[in-house]
């Protein structure tokens, strides 16, 4: 068994995917037949996943998102907004994740007329359907947008249903000029309302967002968090001699950092694989974990995530079913509901696995 199928047979979590950043080629070319959409550069499904993933590996942020246009521009009527979530599912259960948070902007969606309700609901069907079909379980985020200034009523629908799959709340889109601290209207209701609240910060900008996300705007999770290395001091070899105080208080709250490696490379957040943070993060007991971001742009899954990580990083088994738990600790679902994910699915998931690596290692 080799470290790929290893890896994708145990059941993993994935909490920061955008519904809008992984659709399948060959829907895109489907919807925009439907429409008469013609700004596709390709309709051969390998030459589109190629121009998005040629689109977005530029190393910037702004370039990245330009993909974008395209596929929130193809997902603008209820079916389309329903299939795409439930082949999201779909993809899921192929990949092996048992759990999925999808998260995307509402607003989005509204060109062709839809109101805000049908979009959600849409989405929802779509999440709940591959939920009873492919026994993945979800939760779903509202996404505001930075450069928008409608978050607060973004806040107020995902409150509003909370009950039916939305889990949480987050602010995304480009980080330069357009700092969280712009939206606390929205970040306080949701705080004032018990719910939850994840964040894209420490991208594209410096540690200054990380600190805004969590002092200003209450942030349970922290999406990317590559920058807060400008917070932990090195020696010359790289090893960790001390932490600043914001990097202090993430580690002693345990506050989730939701890793991206690969959109990191293609954004620009990084330079290269190797000098990511994550290995440095999680030797120290950091609460990091693996995640997609935009599995169409970055051309990659869970599975591929972890075994770059796995290859770059020199990650064990048993490395893998950690941060897999510290994933589903970190969810946005009810503390009895992780419990469950963890001790039914997770860790006998990689019980049975462990036990045929030693099998056949025996045999």
């Amino acid at each position: 068994m080799d470290i790929q199928e290893v890896i994708h047979r145990v059941p993993k979590v994935l909490l920061h995917d955008h519904l809008d950043g992984g659709l399948r080629p060959e829907t895109l070319i489907e919807l925009a037949k439907e429409i008469n959409y013609k700004k596709l550069p390709t309709e051969d499904p390998e030459e589109l996943a190629d121009w998005f993933h040629r689109g977005a590996n530029k190393g910037n942020l702004t370039e990245y998102l330009q993909g974008f246009e395209h596929t929130t521009a193809l997902m603008q009527t209820k079916e389309a907004l329903e299939r795409v979530s439930y082949e999201m599912m779909e993809d899921m259960k192929k990949d092996g994740v048992c759990y999925v948070e999808t998260r995307f902007a509402p607003s989005l969606h509204l060109e062709k007329g839809l109101y805000y309700d049908e979009v959600i609901t849409s989405v929802l069907k779509g999440l709940k359907k591959g939920e009873k079909d492919f026994g993945v379980g979800f939760g779903l985020i509202l996404c505001g947008m930075r450069n928008m200034t409608n978050s607060l009523e973004i806040a107020e629908l995902a409150v509003n249903y909370r009950n039916q799959g939305v889990v949480g709340f987050d602010l995304a889109g480009e980080e330069g000029g357009y700092p969280p601290k712009n939206h606390l209207e929205a970040f306080y209701f949701i705080q004032r309302s018990n719910f939850n609240i994840t964040i894209h910060a420490g991208e594209a900008f410096g540690k200054e967002s990380i600190w805004q996300a969590i002092q200003y705007c209450g942030a349970h999770r922290i999406g990317h968090a590559t920058r807060l290395i400008e917070d932990i001091i090195f020696d010359k070899d790289g090893n960790i001699l001390g932490l600043g105080e914001l990097a202090q208080y993430i580690l002693d709250h345990r506050l989730p950092l939701e890793i991206c490696l690969l959109s990191n490379v293609h954004t620009g957040a990084i330079d290269k694989l190797e000098n990511h943070p994550f290995k440095k993060l999680f030797e120290k007991k950091y609460r990091v974990f693996l995640n997609t971001d935009d599995r169409l742009m970055s051309d990659t899954t869970l599975t591929k995530e972890y075994q770059i990580a796995a290859q770059t990083f020199g990650l064990n088994f048993d490395d893998i079913e950690k941060l897999n738990i510290n994933a589903m600790k970190s969810a946005f679902i009810h503390y009895d509901e992780r419990l469950k994910y963890i001790y039914d699915i997770i860790k006998p998931g990689f019980q049975k696995v462990r036990e045929e690596l030693l099998s056949l290692q025996t045999n």
